[in-house]
């Protein structure tokens, strides 16, 4: 997975880059068709702000959060993240048993 990380209106530090991949191994734990991750971290007064696009296979995920610490956006950008993933990974995963409609099936 390629994590970019970039920042508006700050400089993005080692330490923090490092925080965000660590955050984001979670998600790929989750799901292994995740190609592309785009991080944008936000500074505005007392507000930080995280947003973040994941694009799988099939489909482009996006979130915000901001919170009074960077930390803690990045803490709850990475929660909103991993609930759309497994949302997303429950609709594709095919639910159907391998022996069909009962139709289908053969009465012994």
């Amino acid at each position: 997975m390629l994590v970019t990380v970039s920042g508006h209106k700050m400089d993005i530090t080692q330490p923090l880059k490092e925080y965000v991949a660590d955050k984001l191994e979670r998600i790929e734990r989750h799901f292994d068709h995740v190609t592309n991750t785009n991080v944008v971290l936000h500074v505005e007064k007392a507000r930080h702000l995280a947003e973040a696009t994941v694009k799988t296979k099939g489909a482009t995920l996006h979130a915000n959060a901001e919170a009074e610490d960077m930390y803690a956006a990045i803490d709850a950008l990475t929660d909103k993240l991993d609930s759309q993933v497994r949302k997303h990974k429950e609709k594709t995963s095919d639910h159907h048993q391998l022996g069909g409609a009962l139709k289908v099936q053969k009465l012994k």
